[in-house]
């Protein structure tokens, strides 16, 4: 984390690393996860709506991977990928089960309430997706997924390119693609030190602030494929 005090002087911040990346699937849970993927968010709340709703998709299953899977095909078929309009992209449950579209942020947040709200712990992930066509260039925009814990372990999942690729909806469930990478997890974020404008809502751009205020900076993601 950095903390610049200085005033602006024009210059550029580049921060680069060397990643090996691999295929993820489920991996261990530390035993005191689960308790806290369990509590609500700013825009992830648990309450009844999102019971019901979970209660409904996931009747007469009992083994929480069995009732996860049930979840997540109720979003793909509930919910369309659509950036049009106002409202999309915050990762706001709500507005994702009442509108039915969004992005990445929107398809995974309403999973993430309707797994909390059944006692299945559940979790936001952000980072971005490096061009499998390229050996080099730049990265537009993120890309976020979520991960759930069942049976000890947290399983990935990718709804909205589950939507998208309906033909890999069962990989999505489980996997992650290689061409990933991670910078965060988690909604409502706390840093030391706290920004004037409180928690975090999800990190993947840097955070600046001037005098109390935000101000975006100019952000590029860049990639090359050591050795291609």
């Amino acid at each position: 984390m950095l903390y610049p005090q200085a005033p602006d002087s024009g210059k550029t911040i580049e921060l680069r690393y060397r990643v090996l990346r691999k295929e993820k699937n489920a991996y261990p849970a530390n035993n005191a996860e689960g308790a806290r993927y369990l509590r609500p968010e700013t825009l992830v709340p648990v309450n009844e709506t999102f019971r019901t709703l979970a209660d409904k998709a996931a009747a007469g299953k009992t083994d929480d991977l069995d009732r996860a899977k049930a979840i997540y095909d109720h979003v793909i078929g509930r919910m369309r990928y659509d950036k049009s309009g106002t409202g999309w992209g915050r990762g706001d449950a709500i507005y994702a089960c009442d509108a039915r579209t969004g992005n990445c942020t929107d398809f995974h947040a309403y999973f993430i309430a309707l797994a909390r709200s059944i006692g299945i712990p559940a979790r936001f992930a952000i980072g971005a997706t490096i061009p499998a066509d390229k050996n080099e260039g730049t990265i537009d925009g993120y890309h976020c997924w979520a991960e759930f814990l069942a049976d000890g372990r947290w399983v990935p999942v990718d709804i909205s390119e589950a939507w998208k690729n309906p033909k890999l909806a069962d990989y999505y469930f489980g996997h992650n693609p290689a061409n990933r990478f991670e910078l965060t997890k988690g909604r409502d974020l706390v840093v030391d030190p706290e920004p004037a404008s409180g928690p975090i809502n999800f990190l993947v751009y840097p955070l600046l602030e001037m005098n109390g205020e935000i101000v975006k900076p100019e952000t590029t993601f860049t990639f090359r494929r050591i050795g291609a």
